[in-house]
């Protein structure tokens, strides 16, 4: 087995920004395995939220042994960035390997597309309600937040896109009273979902307010190891490929999830279509897709994920799976 870090840079449409900071680039690191002639690709992006970094992140797949499956990947490395990509990687060869499609080898029905989110990067009311009036004929619009002084964004939002559903992230922006204060606002504004509301770490205090419309884990949920900490105070959790560390932890979070009562929202990074393709098998039956990385790119990958009125479709087998 041979395995290929490289690390890329895909420039963004447009400056995004969130609670934390913006960017003007996708930085991501592909890896390529080879074994027995045959090479399948994974994309991650490592997360300083999380700790990691473009190098901290190549030393860890740099650690791997020279021989390994995706049983045993689950030991070799934890929960993140690192093991997304060698993890989806590696579905990539079974797939080309045995000649069938990912959602076949992992025993799930044939996907199809998926409405997903479009992304408003926080901005001024003013430019916000003209990104929401030039996508307005988006199904449904993510609204970046998590600012003591959002709801002229929301209100500019709503304005510009009367019919879009809305959802909203904060990115652990708001206190307790913050969000208190806005959950009456959200509801009467039409807001579907409001994600991690709270900072990661004072996820009891939501037990203590009450939930008038769902609200969703992020930062706050990784693994599986994750859910016990939610109970009560989560009604929905994000799953993304690049907190549970593939699409193997994905799949089994997803189940034992949906066993427990939670709702699914899968979302992402903002990546390429690589990134992306193994989240479309994920998304089937979500309460929320968010897969838009593609969509604020300045340009993507070859044979890029298509996205159409319908959503978007699952890869084709020259890209992945």
């Amino acid at each position: 087995m041979e395995i290929a870090i490289q690390p890329e840079s895909f420039p963004l449409a447009e400056v995004f920004t969130i609670s934390r900071g913006s960017r003007t680039e996708a930085k991501v690191l592909t890896v390529q395995i080879t074994k027995n002639g045959i090479t399948g690709r994974g994309e991650c992006v490592p997360y300083a939220r999380y700790g990691e970094s473009m190098e901290s992140v190549t030393s860890q797949i740099q650690s791997l042994p020279n021989e390994f499956d995706r049983t045993t990947l689950q030991e070799l490395l934890p929960a993140g960035a690192a093991r997304n990509a060698v993890d989806c990687a590696l579905w990539d060869v079974e797939a080309k390997t045995q000649n069938k499609r990912v959602w076949e080898l992992a025993g799930l029905p044939d996907p199809g597309p998926e409405i997903t989110a479009y992304t408003l990067s926080l901005d001024t009311p003013e430019r916000m309600k003209a990104a929401a009036s030039k996508n307005a004929f988006r199904p449904l619009l993510k609204i970046k937040l998590g600012t003591p002084d959002d709801m002229p964004r929301l209100e500019a939002v709503r304005a510009g896109a009367p019919d879009s559903h809305i959802i909203v992230d904060a990115n652990e922006g708001w206190t307790a009273e913050v969000y208190k204060d806005l959950a009456p606002h959200l509801l009467d504004l039409g807001v579907s979902m409001v994600e991690q509301p709270l900072p990661a770490g004072q996820d009891e205090l939501l037990e203590e307010i009450e939930r008038p419309l769902p609200v969703c884990a992020d930062e706050s949920c990784h693994d599986r190891n994750s859910l016990p900490t939610l109970k009560g105070r989560y009604d929905m959790i994000n799953i993304k490929l690049d907190k549970t560390g593939g699409l193997t932890e994905a799949l089994a979070l997803k189940k034992q999830a949906l066993s427990e009562g939670y709702e699914i929202m899968t979302g992402c990074m903002v990546g390429t279509s690589l990134a992306m393709a193994p989240a479309v098998l994920l998304a089937q039956g979500s309460a929320f897709t968010d897969l838009d990385g593609p969509l604020l790119l300045a340009e993507d990958r070859t044979n890029p994920l298509k996205f159409d009125e319908a959503g978007v479709h699952p890869p084709s087998p020259e890209l992945w799976g």
